[in-house]
């Protein structure tokens, strides 16, 4: 009996915490279907009257610049910069999970003493590399940091997963005349799906979602992705349509959310097993 009032106690504990959590994303839904008025003068979820001024009007963006230049702008940093994640990150977990060679330990410890420093101790060496480069106003940045593996958080979620593959899997390979990098592609790479579909989403949210790399690497407006966009619209009138703001909110959030529902499954699985849950 105590049992089963803790579940039940547990179970509105989480009941009331989805409904915090997701309150301000059905305001927000809510919001961009009202008048810039209606926004400030009521206070439920629901519009009075449904209208898709925001959507028409937060479309046609800044100037002559519409959203769906800032859309497209967003997929040729982020989809480039995950798929050379990806590869990258595959690479290096591959090695450090199956290989030995000398210096492995002391470079394992220095690639993950990485996720120990903050962004804001190596914006600035990275700025002044990249100008020094001509690479500024341009995606390159992002491109050549996830093409390195910049970024130590997939690595170690891959070598988490890589290490549970049986090594039999290679030394039957080896057997059957397999190269290495045969091995990576057609063995570990699809058993490691899962964790790989989650370093992939990871990425994706945090390129999509990235506003401070954006604004210090980018100058031009025309090459502005979303998150730069939506913070231009807000200053570039002096009354601000918010209706508006929230309708490209919701559409900015869209291909997330997609894509996390899609993968939903393997990306569970994968940070599951990969020993980063709880």
């Amino acid at each position: 009996m105590k049992k089963e009032k803790l579940g039940i106690l547990g179970n509105v504990l989480m009941i009331v915490c989805s409904i915090v959590i997701i309150y301000p994303l059905l305001w927000l839904l809510g919001a961009s279907f009202k008048s810039n008025n209606e926004i400030f003068t009521t206070q439920g979820i629901l519009p009075k009257e449904i209208t898709f001024e925001g959507y028409v009007k937060g479309w046609q963006g800044i100037g002559q610049i519409t959203f769906s230049r800032f859309f497209n702008n967003s997929m040729l940093l982020t989809v480039p910069t995950v798929i050379l994640t990806i590869i990258s990150s595959c690479l290096v977990a591959y090695g450090f999970s199956r290989f030995n060679f000398k210096g492995k330990k002391l470079l394992f410890g220095l690639m993950l003493s990485t996720m120990m420093l903050p962004n804001s101790i190596i914006m600035i060496p990275r700025y002044i590399i990249f100008m020094r480069f001509g690479w500024l106003n341009s995606y390159k940045p992002f491109y050549a940091l996830a093409l390195f593996a910049a970024n130590p958080f997939f690595q170690y979620l891959l070598i988490q997963f890589f290490r549970g593959i049986p090594r039999e899997l290679d030394e039957s390979a080896y057997l059957d005349g397999c190269s290495s990098v045969k091995i990576l592609t057609s063995i570990i790479a699809p058993l490691a799906k899962a964790s790989i579909v989650s370093a992939a989403l990871f990425q994706f949210l945090w390129t999509w979602n990235d506003f401070n790399n954006a604004l210090i690497y980018i100058d031009s407006v025309k090459k502005y992705p979303v998150s730069l966009g939506l913070r231009l619209s807000i200053d570039s009138d002096a009354k601000v349509g918010w209706n508006k703001v929230t309708a490209m909110t919701v559409l900015g959030m869209l291909p997330c959310v997609i894509l996390f529902f899609i993968f939903q499954k393997s990306f569970v699985e994968g940070v599951a097993k990969s020993g980063l849950k709880g």
